[in-house]
């Protein structure tokens, strides 16, 4: 009974720096003129189909059911609990753009290169990384800045490995951006 109620202990203690961590996020967000690197919401699998095409989403994985309501809650939480987002950019990918419209809506919601997945254009990943870094230095806005992309592209701009439907707030920093909270949406 007392190593049952050990193991109980010891995973509650370990939600709370995640919780935490979270609670952290909102109160940076609730500041305003913030950026955040959003992963796209729940769409099973790995990768894309051989025969992708970024002009057709019957080609490429999509978001499941969770993953709309994943996204749907994620803007709910960005209403409730943060200054507003005064512009989301997104990478091309229909989960990506999904996940951006369902979350803030179509208006604010613009498609950019720089955020589509590094790992189909390993070629062009370093100008794409710079062309976020210098989105992030240019934004002045007294809203949050938005950016929705991909769990591959956050790893290389910031060196950590976030989850689908994961906000990730970033700061530049020297020559590149550095972490200055998470979101983890459960």
């Amino acid at each position: 009974m007392l190593r049952f109620f050990t193991i109980v202990v010891a995973l509650l203690l370990a939600g709370l720096p995640q919780a935490g961590a979270t609670e952290a996020g909102w109160a940076l967000l609730r500041e305003g003129n913030q950026i955040v690197l959003l992963v796209n919401a729940n769409a099973p699998g790995h990768g894309d189909p051989a025969n992708f095409d970024i002009d057709n989403c019957r080609t490429q994985r999509n978001l499941s059911e969770r993953g709309r309501q994943q996204a749907r809650r994620i803007g709910a939480l960005f209403a409730a609990r943060a200054e507003p987002v005064e512009q989301v950019y997104s990478s091309h990918y229909c989960r990506a753009l999904e996940t951006a419209r369902l979350a803030f809506g179509d208006r604010l919601v613009e498609p950019r290169d720089s955020l589509d997945s590094l790992v189909r254009n390993p070629e062009g990943a370093d100008e794409a990384k710079k062309a976020v870094i210098d989105l992030v230095r240019g934004y002045s806005g007294s809203g949050n800045l938005v950016l929705v992309t991909h769990p591959e592209n956050v790893e290389a701009l910031v060196g950590v490995r976030a989850r689908e439907g994961e906000a990730v707030i970033v700061a530049p920093h020297e020559d590149g951006l550095v972490v200055i909270g998470r979101i983890v949406f459960n």
